[in-house]
């Protein structure tokens, strides 16, 4: 399989490991501090993440992002920290099988601010997925 063909092996990677991420939380804050839980996952993220950088030889690349770049990550690590934090607090308040549909709702999100932002194209595909992921999330929720 060529490079530029596998993202979708990563995609469900991705995917197998946000819902274990969700199953491992939910037991993980049922008798801590939400945030002080997200502040635990984090630095295991952190190490984990600086690891690889480290074990690929990677950390010289650090000093050639452009300011743009850097902007652009750092305003992703804020959303995905600020996500986390909510996350975490519904998880706590929440039942798993209502709070990860929810949560998923940022699938529908990213697709339309993909268009808007992205100027990614809008297909009757995009269409029909957007709006079955929205009635699916609303007939898990109700």
């Amino acid at each position: 399989m060529v490079e530029g063909e596998s993202w979708w092996v990563f995609a469900l990677l991705s995917a197998v490991f946000a819902a274990l991420t969700t199953i491992f939380a939910k037991i993980g804050v049922e008798a801590i501090n939400s945030n002080l839980a997200t502040a635990i996952r984090t630095v295991v993220i952190l190490l984990v993440a600086w690891g690889i950088v480290l074990a690929q030889g990677q950390l010289p690349g650090l000093f050639e992002i452009s300011r743009k770049t850097l902007l652009f990550l750092i305003m992703s690590g804020l959303a995905t920290g600020l996500s986390w934090l909510c996350y975490f607090k519904a998880l706590q308040l929440g039942p798993a099988a209502l709070v990860a549909p929810l949560d998923r709702l940022g699938l529908v999100l990213v697709l339309v601010f993909s268009v808007l932002f992205l100027g990614e194209p809008l297909t009757l595909k995009t269409v029909l997925g957007v709006g079955l992921m929205l009635a699916a999330t609303l007939v898990l929720i109700r």
